[in-house]
């Protein structure tokens, strides 16, 4: 599955109400902790991609054959074949997102320089939307706008930064380096294990990796961790069944 994981600008309406339970920490902690937060919790879902669908891959192609070789083949192909995909829908995403915020802040800086009286009358009113007296959105406009008047307009209008857009490099590489460590732990367990317990220990290690991907997930995304883990871990176990029986079927037929 592949999710944008560029992470959002924190703003004003980035209040996020904690469930119940174990929650995460708060985005209002800092702008740079909420984009460090951000860029983590992708990575921690790009994790849970890896681990997902190579063990998923492994454990079918296990349950054709008892063979070392075919499982190995077939793991090296889904890990790089997914940290690939993976980082190449993750740079179309995130270079699509730039490019729509780069067009943004051009139109705006040309809108500042051609009628700078009328945007800092339509930043007037945007902070009287607000709440604010006329007395003080003005007073709050032309302070704002004097000291950097594209921030403030980009701010109030659009809930965005000009320093928050996304390097779609970045986000491919991050993208390819999660999905890659997840993948990991399933291909290295399903090979180095002992035949006879190699589709076992794979499940056993697969869901626990699960679990707790599902739980880090939850707890900086500030929803409710066990439901969470649950949610993650029945998936994941549905999908390392059925690939299994898939395999097994296979192989019994084909054969």
């Amino acid at each position: 599955m592949n999710e944008s994981t560029a992470p959002s600008e924190p703003t004003v309406r980035d209040d996020v109400a904690a469930s119940s339970g174990h929650a995460g920490p708060e985005p209002h902690a800092g702008g740079g902790l909420h984009e460090r937060l951000n860029w983590l919790r992708a990575g921690v879902l790009g994790a849970n991609d890896g681990i997902v669908s190579v063990a998923a891959t492994v454990v079918g192609v296990a349950g054709a054959t008892t063979a070392v070789a075919p499982v190995a083949i077939a793991g090296v192909a889904a890990v790089v074949g997914g940290a690939v995909s993976m980082a190449l829908g993750e740079y179309v995403s995130v270079s699509s997102s730039s490019d729509s915020q780069k067009a943004l802040i051009a139109k705006e800086r040309r809108e500042l320089a051609e009628d700078p009286e009328g945007e800092l009358e339509e930043l007037v009113g945007l902070y009287e939307a607000e709440g604010l007296s006329r007395a003080t959105a003005e007073t709050v406009a032309r302070e704002l706008t004097e000291k950097d008047a594209l921030k403030a307009h980009l701010r109030a209008e659009l809930g965005m930064d000009e320093t928050g857009v996304v390097s779609p490099w970045s986000a491919a590489g991050a993208s390819f380096v999660a999905f890659l460590l997840g993948a990991l732990l399933p291909f290295l367990t399903i090979i180095l294990a002992p035949v006879d317990i190699r589709v076992a220990l794979t499940f056993v290690t697969t869901l626990l990796a699960l679990a707790v991907t599902g739980g880090m997930g939850a707890w900086l995304g500030g929803a409710r961790v066990l439901p969470a883990m649950v949610r993650v871990v029945i998936g994941g176990a549905l999908a390392l069944a059925l690939t299994f029986a898939v395999g097994a079927w296979l192989g019994t037929t084909v054969a």
